[in-house]
C-alpha cells in the first residue's frame, strides 16, 4: 500500500471527508461511547436497586462502539446478566450455598457453545435430581440447565432473534433487543487458543489479549440450530472483549466497518435478507486488521482497505467459512447460504470490488452516494456538521430518556402501599451508593441524577402530608426539594411552585414560574417523556448544535431538557385540583385496556411547558392580573397545538378545558375534552370532565 495511485488516494480522501460529514469522525465516536456507557451505568444501577440483586446491564453493538449513523439506525443491544446462577469452568471454583453451573465444552457440543451442568449447593458434587422443567437429565446422568429458562415461549408480541428479546420484558426497557444470560469470570476453554497465538507486533497485542481474558465471558440462552441438543446448548459470548477491541480501532478502520454495513444494507440485505450479518462484517474487519500493519489504515487508503475487507468477505462466502475472531472453531457461515443466495451475494460483492469505488455512488443511506458525487461536482452547499449535530441531539435526548426510564420504573414500584417509606428507603440506598463509589465517576454521576429526582418526590410527599394536616411545609421537605431543583430546566421548579400555589403562597409561586419562563428557551429546550413508548419527531436544530458542541452533556441536560412533571398519589395535596383528576383517570371498565407498562396512569403526569402556562394562569387569576392571565391561557393553547413532542397532550388539553370552564367558555372547554379523547380514547380523565360539564350545562343551577 506504499504506492497508492492518485485516483485511489483522491477517492479515499473524499470518501473520508463525506463520512466525517455524516458523523463518522473521532469526536462523534467518542461522544457516542461516553454517553452510551453512561446509559449502561444508569440502567445497571436502576435494575440493581429495583431487583435487590446483582444484575448487570451491558450495552453492546454498534451504538456503544460508535460505528453507526443516522441512516443505519442500528438497534440498541442490551445484555442482562442474571445473578441466580454462578457459572464455573473448574470444580475448584465451586462456591457453597450458590447454584453453581459447570460449563462443559467437549466434543459433543457445537464449537462456540457449551452445556451447563447443575451442581449441588451443599457440596462440590453433581446434582442427581431433576427439580423442575428447566432441568434435564442426559444419558450419562448429568443434570443440565435448558436455555429456555431465560426466554418465555414466543407469542404475538415477542419474537425471538437468537438469544434476544425484541420486546423489553424487563421494566423500563421498550423496543430494545434484550439478551439474558449468565456471567463467567473465567475465559472459555475454546478461546484459549486465541490467547496463545502471541506474535510480536501483531494486533491485538499480548497486553490487549490479557485484558480481554480478564473481562471473562457470558453464556446466553441459544443453542446451535444444527445441534440435536439445541435446547441444552448455551452460546459462549465474548462480547465485552469484542467491544474492547472495537474501542481500540482508529477512525479509518471504523469508517471501513460503517461502509461495509452500508454496502450490506444497499446491495445484499434487500435481495438476501438474513444472509450476512453486521457481526460477520465486524469479524471480517477484525481478521483484516490482524493480517495487516496498523499504518496501512489511514485516510488516503480507505478505498484500498474497504476492497481488502470485501475481498476477505468474498473468500469467506466462497468457502462457507468465516471463523469467529476469538473462538475460531466457531464457523459463522456454516450452512448459512443456499446455492442461489450464495451466488447472488458473490455477484454483488464482485461488482462492488471491481467498480473501484464507483458502486458507492449507489448508496442512498445517509445520502452517501450523493455526497460523494457532490465533492466532485459541488452540486449543493452542505453544512459539514449537520449530521453530527443531529446524532449528538439524539444521543443527549436518549440520555435524558434513560434517566427518566430509571426514575419511572422506581416510581411505578413505589406508587403502592406506604410509598413515602419506599421513597425515602430507595433515596437512602442511592445516597449510600454515591458515597461508596466516590472514585467511580460514571457510577457517581448516574446515582446523582436519580438522587435528584427521588429527592424531589420525597420532599413533595412530605409536603403533601404537611398540607393535609394544615401545617406549613416543613424544613426537611424544602431541603429535599432543593436537592432536585435543577435536574432539568423546569420540572423540579414546577413542583416547588406547585407546592407554594397549593399552600396559598401565590407570590412565591409566581416568582418561581417567572424564573422558569425566563430560562425556558423555546428554540432549544426539548420535552422529555418516557412514561410510555411513543414516536417523537426530530429535536430542534439549536438543541442539536448545543449537544454537538458540549463536552459535558450531563450538565447540559439541566438547561436544555424539560421532563414531564409527575405527582404520585402520596403527593396529591401538592398539585392543583384540576390535575388531581389525572390520578383517577381510569373507570373500572377502562383498566383492562391499560398496557403492560401503564402504571404511570396511577399518577398525575403532565409535560413541563403546558404545566408552566397552566400554573401561570392559576396564579395570575389569584393575583387578579387579567392581561397576564389571558397571555398564559393563550400560551397554553398555542404550545399544545405547536409542540409535537409532548407525551401527555391529552392531559394538557384537559387542563386547558378546565381553564376554559373558569373563563365561562363552555363550548371551548367541551372541544378540548373531545380533542383529548381523540388522542387517548380510554383511561382518560376527559370522560369525567365531559360528563360533569354536560351535566352542569343541562342543569346550570347545579354549577
Amino acid at each position: 500500500m506504499s504506492e497508492i495511485p492518485d485516483y485511489t488516494r483522491n477517492v479515499s480522501l473524499r470518501l473520508s471527508k463525506v463520512l466525517d460529514e455524516i458523523g463518522v469522525n473521532e469526536r462523534m465516536v467518542i461522544k457516542q461511547r461516553r454517553l452510551r456507557l453512561f446509559e449502561e451505568t444508569l440502567k445497571t444501577i436502576g435494575q440493581q436497586l429495583l431487583t435487590h440483586g446483582d444484575v448487570n446491564v451491558y450495552s453492546l453493538g454498534s451504538r456503544v462502539e460508535g460505528t453507526t449513523t443516522v441512516g443505519l439506525n442500528s438497534d440498541t443491544d442490551l445484555l442482562f446478566t442474571l445473578p441466580m446462577y454462578k457459572v464455573i469452568q473448574d470444580w475448584s471454583e465451586w462456591e457453597p450455598g450458590k447454584q453453581n453451573l459447570l460449563m462443559i465444552q467437549d466434543d459433543t457440543v457445537s464449537p462456540g457453545y457449551c452445556l451447563l451442568q447443575i451442581l449441588r449447593k451443599d457440596a462440590p458434587l453433581q446434582e442427581d435430581n431433576v427439580c423442575n422443567q428447566s432441568w434435564y437429565s442426559d444419558r450419562v446422568g448429568r443434570v443440565l440447565l435448558k436455555n429456555s429458562i431465560v426466554h418465555p415461549a414466543a407469542d404475538d408480541r415477542r419474537v425471538r432473534h437468537g438469544p434476544a428479546r425484541s420486546l423489553g420484558e424487563i421494566p423500563g426497557f421498550y423496543g430494545d433487543d434484550i439478551v439474558l444470560g449468565f456471567f463467567c469470570q473465567q475465559w472459555p476453554l475454546q478461546a484459549r487458543q486465541w490467547m496463545n497465538q502471541q506474535v510480536e507486533g501483531q494486533w491485538p497485542t499480548n497486553d490487549m489479549k490479557q485484558y480481554c481474558k480478564d473481562m471473562g465471558c457470558f453464556v446466553v440462552g441459544v443453542g446451535s440450530r444444527y445441534s440435536v441438543n439445541e435446547e441444552l446448548e448455551w452460546r459462549i459470548s465474548t462480547s465485552l472483549a469484542e467491544r474492547y477491541l472495537m474501542f481500540s480501532l482508529n477512525i479509518t478502520q471504523i469508517r471501513c466497518f460503517v461502509l461495509m454495513k452500508m454496502i450490506l444494507k444497499t446491495f445484499i440485505t434487500t435481495q438476501c435478507p438474513d444472509s450476512i450479518s453486521s457481526f460477520m462484517c465486524k469479524t471480517v474487519l477484525l481478521h483484516s486488521i490482524k493480517s495487516t500493519v496498523n499504518n496501512a489504515w489511514n485516510e488516503n487508503t480507505l478505498l484500498i482497505c474497504l476492497n481488502y475487507c470485501l475481498t476477505i468477505l468474498y473468500n469467506c462466502i466462497v468457502n462457507d467459512y468465516c471463523p469467529h475472531f476469538i473462538i475460531p472453531e466457531n464457523n459463522l457461515m456454516a450452512r448459512r447460504f443456499t446455492v442461489v443466495t450464495k451466488q447472488i451475494i458473490l455477484d454483488r460483492l464482485s461488482y462492488i470490488i471491481s467498480s473501484n469505488g464507483s458502486a458507492l455512488l449507489e448508496i442512498e443511506c445517509d445520502q452517501l452516494g450523493f455526497r460523494i458525487q457532490n465533492t466532485f461536482l459541488r452540486l449543493v452547499e452542505i453544512v459539514p456538521e449537520y449530521m453530527s449535530c443531529m446524532m449528538s441531539g439524539q444521543l443527549v435526548n436518549n440520555t435524558a430518556q434513560t434517566i427518566n426510564d430509571c426514575v419511572m420504573v422506581l416510581l411505578n414500584n413505589m406508587n403502592k402501599s406506604n410509598p413515602i417509606r419506599l421513597l425515602l428507603k430507595t433515596l437512602y440506598k442511592y445516597l449510600m451508593k454515591v458515597t461508596h463509589d466516590m472514585n467511580q465517576g460514571q457510577t457517581k454521576l448516574a446515582c446523582s441524577a436519580i438522587v435528584k429526582c427521588l429527592s424531589m418526590h420525597s420532599g413533595s410527599a412530605l409536603a403533601s402530608i404537611n398540607i393535609q394536616s394544615k401545617r406549613g411545609v416543613c424544613r426537611e421537605s424544602i431541603v429535599l426539594m432543593t436537592l432536585g431543583l435543577n435536574i432539568d430546566v423546569a420540572s423540579g421548579k414546577l413542583k416547588l411552585a406547585s407546592i407554594f400555589y397549593c399552600t396559598g403562597d401565590i407570590e412565591r409561586a409566581e416568582i418561581i414560574l417567572k424564573n422558569i419562563e425566563e430560562n425556558y428557551d423555546l428554540r432549544v429546550v426539548v420535552s422529555i417523556c418516557k412514561c410510555y413508548d411513543f414516536k417523537e419527531s426530530k429535536p430542534k436544530q439549536a438543541f442539536n448544535k448545543l449537544c454537538y458542541e458540549a463536552n459535558n452533556e450531563y450538565a447540559l441536560l439541566q438547561s436544555i431538557t424539560a421532563s414531564c412533571v409527575r405527582f404520585l398519589r402520596c403527593e396529591i395535596n401538592c398539585c392543583p385540583k384540576e390535575l388531581q383528576h389525572e390520578m383517577f383517570r381510569s373507570p373500572q371498565q377502562d383498566i383492562p385496556y391499560r398496557g403492560e407498562y401503564d402504571e404511570w396512569m396511577n399518577m398525575a403526569v403532565v409535560d413541563s411547558l403546558p404545566y408552566l402556562y397552566f400554573l401561570q394562569y392559576k396564579t395570575y387569576s389569584h393575583l387578579r392580573r387579567h392581561r397576564d392571565k389571558q397571555a398564559a391561557i393563550s400560551n397554553l393553547a398555542k404550545c399544545i397545538t405547536e409542540e409535537p413532542n409532548f407525551g401527555h397532550k391529552e392531559t394538557a388539553l384537559n387542563l386547558l378545558g378546565q381553564c376554559m370552564e373558569q373563563e365561562n367558555r363552555m363550548d371551548a372547554a367541551l372541544k378540548c375534552y373531545l380533542l383529548s379523547l381523540q388522542i387517548r380514547g380510554r383511561n382518560n380523565a376527559a370522560k369525567f370532565h365531559i360528563c360533569r360539564l354536560v351535566s352542569s350545562m343541562l342543569s346550570p343551577g347545579l354549577r
